[in-house]
């Protein structure tokens, strides 16, 4: 009987599977876990492993509806006795997103990876199965259990929350501006540098998808939030500028928004330091907050439209929904 510890791998697709269309020169999904895994050599040394095919999509492809199926498959490996942790290949588009959205879900105690590759197989200096042997470490010790869910690429160790591709090709794209990684993997064994702060838990199966993202700039003005809020869309992340400041016609479309009942969540454009309210001008982070505005500390635009999602899948009450962002950070 093997001694090794026992992970299971879900593959979804994205580069990491990849390989170049000769037809149309260009990347596309084509390699099955099978095909992944064989590529990652000597890694049977450290562990045995349980493979599934979830999917065959690019990052930009991945849906909430699919996560959610994601999160089902996920959970029927970590609840069996035999697996130690779960270890998923996720396009890098995307990856952030749905990291950051099974950590919110998914509460256990067995360590949850998401890894991927920046280069196909078809391409020199291919780091997927790298990234996939890096993961597999870190699901495996005993210093990734109670983390939540971790994005593992380049040998760093990011937690889902504070992870972000910061880079359009690099290999080392995914960091957490600001917050440092939460360790690295050397010679196969996890090092952490830091501990994990508290943790949200939705406990939801139900996803709000009308849920709109904009970006703030010189000029912008209510347009789009309007017919956002006309076309019955449920909540609205802005982006706003520095600190959470909007411009004056901007700043009219939030508050038709407000009027209305929609919840609008309030973050940066900026890659780092969180948003509050320090200015009182027109279209401030005052009157922002004044027009019952959460807002969302450092959490970036898309990671807090992915928990507003679930979060208005849970509930719809402002004071429930401002606790899953603000608690911990402005009271």
């Amino acid at each position: 009987m093997s001694t090794k510890k026992k992970v299971g791998i879900l593959f979804t697709g994205g580069t990491i599977s990849m390989t170049i269309d000769k037809e149309i020169g260009a990347n596309v999904p084509s390699l099955s876990g099978e095909q992944i895994m064989s590529m990652a050599t000597n890694v049977k040394d450290v562990a045995d492993f349980e493979i599934k095919d979830f999917d065959e999509i690019p990052g930009p492809h991945m849906t909430p509806e699919k996560l959610i199926q994601l999160k089902s498959a996920i959970l029927e490996l970590l609840n069996r006795k035999d697996i130690c942790g779960v270890v998923i290949t996720h396009g890098t588009d995307s990856l952030e997103e749905t990291a950051y959205f099974l950590d919110l879900i998914i509460n256990h105690e067995k360590p949850v990876i998401v890894t991927g590759a920046m280069r196909s197989s078809s391409e020199l200096g291919y780091d997927g199965s790298n990234n996939l042997s890096s993961a597999i470490c870190v699901a495996i010790s005993e210093n990734a259990k109670n983390k939540g869910v971790l994005v593992v690429l380049n040998n760093e160790v990011l937690l889902a929350s504070e992870a972000t591709k910061t880079d359009t090709m690099a290999l080392n794209t995914f960091q957490s501006p600001g917050k440092g990684s939460l360790g690295i993997v050397d010679s196969n064994e996890l090092l952490l540098f830091k501990n994990v702060a508290s943790r949200t838990f939705i406990d939801t199966d139900k996803v709000e998808t009308k849920v709109a993202l904009f970006k703030s700039g010189i000029g912008m003005d209510y347009t789009f939030i309007n017919h956002a809020v006309d076309m019955g869309y449920k909540g609205i992340i802005i982006e706003a500028m520095g600190r959470g400041n909007v411009p004056p016609l901007m700043y009219e479309g939030v508050k038709y928004a407000r009027e209305k009942e929609v919840i609008v969540v309030i973050t940066s454009r900026c890659s780092t330091g969180r948003v509050y309210d320090s200015y009182g001008y027109l279209g401030s982070g005052r009157d922002l907050r004044n027009l019952g505005c959460i807002f969302a500390g450092d959490l970036n635009g898309h990671k807090s439209r992915i928990k507003l999602m679930l979060a208005l899948g849970k509930t719809n009450n402002l004071d429930e929904l401002k606790d899953y962002f603000e608690k911990g950070i402005y009271y």
